[in-house]
């Protein structure tokens, strides 16, 4: 059992170590021969930029670091997705930073470059946060321009929304910082303020595929340097002479914006903050696995809210969900969580941990319904297996109660928190408020897992049909066969419920530390409290 255990601790030692050097790995973008690439040319990094641009010593809620981890092998990578976003205060007000890497294949768009700023846009257009965008891009990635260029979900959208977020009343501001080229020129152009330095490019072709296309030939300047679009084309608002001035007159732009407002606007309110009652370290053990089946959430609970603030919502009954309020840095909040230990019901009947039963759905169900009457803000908290299944849970109406919380979750008109801190499986993640179910923001701690259902009932499921198939392609695979078979299916299918393989697609927007769990919450809460829905809240058909 000792030796178990220290294999068991080396094996999370490595695999931590492996998450910070990946992080930093991220961090530095296309690496240090890139950056020294950009530097030659008298240009920052995205992020040398943006810390150039936001307040000193201020936070800053980076979304979307793991986007693209691992993908476009074939094509080297794209690290961040080739694009730096988060929220920051710039004049003590808050924006949404959106900047291009130039350092990632000069900035150039591939798909999921273009889901990240979908998904920035989106949070700056939910929480009303005006947007700053610091171009320097090549445009789209010409090898995956099909999946890049044409659905709703792929570039033009960005500018489709440049145009509704500006029709709005939010304001949004951009800085050419280099490169500028074909339809990425719409989306400058399409912010109410432009600005531009020397030795930029704004042109929809550059001057090669201008002499290819007409027969021309022009400079980068001629065609779209910063003094034509300031003195002829009449395109741009301010021309800068390097990138310290252009980022200086960005911060007094900014600085003359409505200042943020010093406490929530109503509906939403705040009160003093109070520390939490236990240490982080509940958090950070339980991240661990230590004690994981035989934890209560309520203690981890205690690490992150006010303490005393959490007043538990139908207490003694559906167990598997625990529901209350609290606060956290003195914001009121309606919390939805996983009980993470077996349950012993007043029937006398044993509900597991992590398991979303009928009752449990009902109560989670109606208090949504309650804290949107109250227009609380929610978070739930994943650590969910699902739901119950088997001819009792069926006949007890496991579908029907289901369907109430996803109808309640749906239609929520309050903001909407997510933090997954274990599993997240299967319709669990739907009821819970997955990705699907619009929170404001969604959050996981690093040895949290996605997928349809656990690794070894989906690993039992694929192997019966790929034997099935095998057989009814007239071969009977052998003992060895089927041993390597399962390994192998077990090896990808482990993969795929990594929470680094959900942050790679956007299904989650940070992966942040135990520790982290206040803190983050707190801006989120300062974020989605800025301005209150004014529908009223209405549900369709309500299975009861």
């Amino acid at each position: 059992m000792t030796k178990a255990k220290s294999k068991d601790a080396s094996a999370d030692a490595a695999a931590e170590t492996s998450f910070a050097e990946q992080m930093q790995q991220l961090l530095v973008g296309g690496g240090t021969a890139a950056i020294e690439r950009q530097h030659a040319k008298g240009r920052g990094t995205a992020r040398e930029r943006i810390a150039q641009l936001l307040d000193a010593g201020s936070p800053w809620l980076e979304i979307g670091l793991w986007a693209a981890f691992e993908m476009y092998r074939d094509w080297g990578g794209a690290p961040a997705a080739g694009v730096v976003c988060g929220v920051g205060l710039i004049k003590g007000r808050r924006h949404m930073v959106i900047a291009n890497d130039a350092t990632v294949k000069a900035g150039a768009f591939f798909p999921m470059t273009a889901k990240k700023v979908l998904r920035a846009q989106k949070i700056a257009f939910l929480n009303r946060l005006p947007l700053v965008y610091l171009v320097d891009s090549a445009g789209v990635f010409l090898p995956l321009q099909e999946d890049v260029f044409p659905d709703e979900d792929d570039f033009g959208r960005i500018f489709r929304n440049n145009a509704v977020i500006s029709a709005a009343g939010i304001s949004q501001y951009a800085a050419i910082l280099g490169n500028c080229v074909a339809g990425g020129g719409y989306l400058p152009v399409l912010c109410d303020k432009l600005l531009m330095t020397e030795g930029s490019g704004l042109y929809l072709a550059g001057p090669a595929l201008v002499k290819s296309a007409i027969g021309q030939e022009v400079s980068s300047e001629d065609l779209g340097g910063a003094l034509m679009h300031a003195a002829v084309s009449g395109t741009i608002d301010y021309r800068e002479k390097d990138e310290a001035s252009c980022l200086e007159r960005l911060r007094g732009l900014v600085g003359l914006l409505p200042a943020d407002p010093a406490v929530p606007p109503p509906p939403f309110s705040r009160s003093e903050a109070r520390q939490p009652s236990s240490a982080v370290a509940a958090l950070e053990a339980f991240a661990r696995g230590e004690r994981k089946g035989s934890t209560d959430v309520r203690d981890l609970l205690a690490a992150f809210v006010d303490a005393g603030s959490f007043e538990e919502y139908k207490a003694d009954y559906g167990q598997t969900l625990v529901c209350g309020t609290a606060r956290i840095g003195g914001f009121p909040v309606g919390i939805v969580a996983n009980q993470l230990h077996r349950i012993k019901t007043a029937r006398g009947e044993f509900q597991f941990g992590g398991v979303v039963y009928v009752d449990s759905a009902d109560k989670a169900a109606r208090f949504v319904m309650s804290c949107n009457q109250d227009q609380i803000p929610l978070l739930f908290l994943q650590d969910v297996n699902g739901f119950m299944v088997g001819r009792d849970s069926e006949r007890d109406g496991i579908i029907k109660a289901g369907a109430k919380l996803v109808s309640a979750v749906s239609n929520s008109r309050v903001p909407k928190l997510t933090l997954i801190t274990g599993g997240s499986f299967g319709a669990g993640n739907y009821a819970l408020c997955g990705k699907a179910f619009d929170p404001r923001f969604i959050f996981a701690w690093p040895h949290a897992r996605c997928a349809v259902m656990g690794a070894q009932q989906a690993t039992n499921t694929l192997l019966d049909v790929m034997v099935a198939s095998m057989k009814k392609q007239g071969h009977t695979a052998d003992a060895d066969e089927l041993a390597q078979l399962r390994e192998q299916v077990a090896g990808d299918y482990e993969r795929q419920t990594d929470v680094r393989y959900a942050a790679a697609r956007l299904w989650v927007d940070a992966i942040i530390e135990p520790a982290e769990t206040r803190n983050t919450l707190i801006q989120s809460l300062e974020i989605v409290t800025r301005q209150a829905v004014e529908e009223p809240y209405r549900l369709g058909v309500f299975q009861v």
